[in-house]
């Protein structure tokens, strides 16, 4: 009897005790790469910041387009040319002397 409590003491015991610093490491570790704020969720993050840093960018461009082209008809001088663009596009109309091209719509074969 004394000889097994000495076995459960050296051996057992220890090793239990390993088995679960062992699991519970683990345990933190999975959670350190896969969890709801692990390392793999930060290369989704950055993947998203990219994209959204893209789209602003992308949309200051098209802004300053707007800004540029509304300069032309906003103010004092108005450039003939674009509000006439304007006028024809909004109202889907064209001058008798007008060049017409149809294209087929994105994705016609």
């Amino acid at each position: 009897m004394h000889r097994l409590r000495v076995m459960i003491h050296t051996l057992v015991l220890p090793l239990s005790l390993y088995t679960v610093a062992g699991v519970l490491a683990a345990y933190f570790i999975w959670h350190g790469v896969n969890g709801q704020r692990g390392l793999k969720i930060g290369e989704e993050y950055e993947q998203k910041l990219d994209q959204l840093r893209l789209e602003r960018n992308l949309l200051k461009l098209q802004r300053m387009h707007w800004e540029s082209r509304l300069a032309l008809i906003k103010g004092e001088t108005v450039d003939a040319d674009i509000l006439d663009e304007e006028a024809r596009k909004r109202l889907g109309r064209a001058h008798k002397n007008d060049v017409v091209i149809f294209l087929p719509p994105p994705g016609a074969p």
